[in-house]
C-alpha cells in the first residue's frame, strides 16, 4: 500500500514542499480525470479526492438521487458508488508518487474510512473537534466517540502492513479570526488524539493567516509541539493557503497563494494546501488547480534560499499560548476524550464566533495594529499569564473589516507581497 507520509518525507529529503488542491467531482470520470491532471502537476504533488455533502453527513440516499437525476454533486460520493467504480477511478493514477487523501469533513467518519480503506486508500483528515464544531451541531461527546472508532479503524491496518495516515484539521477552525495559538493548540491534541489510538503516521495543520510573522510563529511552535507530544511517530506539518474570504482579484489571489508558499518553506512545513484564484467567485476547474499547484511549486522553489532551520526561540508568543492550552487540556482527564469534552465544557478551549452549541462563545479575537490576530476577550481559557495585550469588542462594523482584511490587502493596488498591508486597519470601540 501506498505512504503518505513516506511520500512527504521523501520529497522533504529532495528539497521540495508537496503540494496538493481540495479537488472533488461527483462524476467517476471527470474525478479521474482531474487526478490524472494533478499527478501531472509538479515534481511532488499529493492527489486529493473531495467527499460532497451529503455523504458527510450520511446521507446517501439524497446522493443517490442526485446521481440518478445527473444532479452534480460538490464532490465524490465515495460510499454511493461501488467499489469497483472508484478502483476504476483510481487505477493506474494512485501510487508511491502520487498518494491520494480522501478528504470529507464529517463528524461520522466511519463508513467514509471503511469504503477508502476498501480501496486500499489510506490517507483522510479530519478530527473530533475540527470537524465537528464548524460543520453543523453534531454533539462533540458523539464526534469524538465517532473519531475514537474511526482512528482504531485506521490504526488497525497497521496489521497489514500498511502505515495509515491521518491529519488533524484543528490547525483551520473557521477558517479566520481564531488567533494561531488556539489554532496550533487544538490540532496538537488531535494529533496526540491520534497517536493514543494507535496511528504512527500523522500531520497536523495550521492555516494561513493575517501576520506573516505571526503565521512563521505559528508553524514554528506547531513543530515544535509535535516534536514534544508525538514520539516515535511520523509527523509533518500542513499549511493551508488562507482560508477566508478570497482576494476577488487574479493578481491578488496568486500573491496571497505565493506568499503561502513561501510561509510553509521558510518555517519548516512539508505540505501546502493550495486554493485558485477562483475562489472568490466558484468551484474552480482543473485547470485552475493545476495552475494554482504550478504556482506554489515554484514560489516554494524561490523561497528554499531563505528557508530558516534554526530552533523556535524560546519567546515565541505563540507556543507559549498552545503549550498552556495544551497543558491545561491533557491535565483534566487521562482519557483525551474525556479531557477534550471538559475542556469545552469549562472554556479552557473556546473558539471565536463559533455557533456550536458545545462551544462557549465566550472569546472574541481582532486584528491589532500591525495586522497580527490576537485576543479581545479569551473567555475562561488559561492563557491570561501568557497571552498579550488584549483590545476592545468589534462592532458589526469591524467585524466586517475583519473578516474581509485580507482579501482589502491583497486585492490592493499597491500590494506587494508579504508587506505591512496597504489598507487601513480595523476600527475597533
Amino acid at each position: 500500500m501506498t505512504s503518505f507520509g513516506r511520500f512527504v518525507a521523501a520529497a522533504r529529503a529532495r528539497g521540495a514542499l508537496v503540494v496538493q488542491p481540495r479537488m472533488g467531482f461527483s462524476e467517476p470520470a471527470r474525478m479521474r480525470a482531474g487526478l490524472r491532471a494533478t499527478k501531472g502537476a509538479g515534481d511532488a504533488v499529493a492527489g486529493t479526492l473531495t467527499i460532497d455533502s451529503y455523504t458527510r453527513v450520511g446521507d446517501e440516499p439524497s446522493a443517490v438521487r442526485a446521481l440518478g437525476r445527473g444532479v452534480p454533486l460538490n464532490g465524490y460520493p465515495i460510499t454511493s458508488y461501488s467499489p469497483d467504480t472508484s478502483r476504476w477511478v483510481l487505477d493506474g493514477i494512485e501510487e508511491a508518487r502520487f498518494p491520494v487523501q480522501v478528504r470529507h469533513g464529517s463528524a461520522r467518519p466511519q463508513r467514509i474510512v471503511a469504503a477508502l480503506a476498501r480501496l486500499g486508500l489510506t490517507a483522510t483528515e479530519g478530527g473530533p473537534v475540527s470537524y465537528c464544531l464548524p460543520y453543523g451541531r453534531t454533539p462533540l461527546v458523539d464526534s469524538v466517540r465517532n473519531w475514537q472508532e474511526t482512528c482504531e479503524r485506521l490504526a488497525a491496518l497497521r496489521v497489514d502492513g500498511a502505515e495509515p495516515h491521518l491529519e488533524s484539521f484543528g490547525g483551520c477552525m473557521l477558517g479566520q479570526l481564531c488567533p494561531p495559538g488556539l489554532l496550533v493548540a487544538i490540532s496538537a491534541l488531535e494529533g496526540v488524539f491520534f497517536h493514543r489510538a494507535g496511528l504512527r503516521s500523522i500531520s497536523l495543520s495550521y492555516a494561513q493567516q493575517t501576520s506573516p510573522a505571526q503565521d512563521r510563529q505559528a508553524v514554528r511552535a506547531l513543530r515544535r509541539l509535535a516534536a514534544e507530544l508525538l514520539p516515535e511517530t511520523d509527523w509533518h506539518i500542513v499549511v493551508y493557503t488562507y482560508m477566508g474570504v478570497y482576494p476577488r482579484s487574479t493578481h491578488g489571489a496568486h500573491a496571497l497563494l505565493e506568499d503561502s508558499a513561501a510561509l510553509a518553506v521558510t518555517a519548516g512545513a512539508q505540505r501546502l494546501i493550495v486554493k485558485t484564484a477562483a475562489e472568490a467567485h466558484r468551484i474552480p476547474t482543473v485547470a485552475e488547480n493545476v495552475r494554482a499547484l504550478r504556482i506554489a511549486a515554484d514560489a516554494a522553489a524561490r523561497a528554499a534560499d531563505a528557508t530558516d532551520e534554526t530552533d523556535d526561540p524560546a519567546d515565541n508568543p505563540v507556543y507559549a499560548e498552545a503549550r498552556a492550552l495544551v497543558d491545561a487540556v491533557l491535565d483534566l482527564d487521562a482519557d483525551l476524550g474525556t479531557a477534550l469534552l471538559a475542556a469545552f465544557e469549562r472554556g479552557y478551549l473556546d473558539v471565536p464566533y463559533c455557533l456550536h452549541p458545545d462551544n462557549a462563545g465566550r472569546s472574541r479575537s481582532h486584528i491589532d495594529e500591525t495586522g497580527r490576530l490576537t485576543w479581545s476577550d479569551i473567555g475562561a481559557m488559561p492563557i491570561g499569564r501568557v497571552t498579550g495585550r488584549r483590545g476592545s469588542r468589534l462592532t458589526a462594523s469591524g467585524l466586517h473589516d475583519a473578516l474581509t482584511f485580507v482579501q482589502r490587502r491583497y486585492d490592493h493596488p499597491d500590494h506587494d507581497g508579504d508587506r505591512t498591508p496597504a489598507v487601513p486597519l480595523l476600527q475597533e470601540v
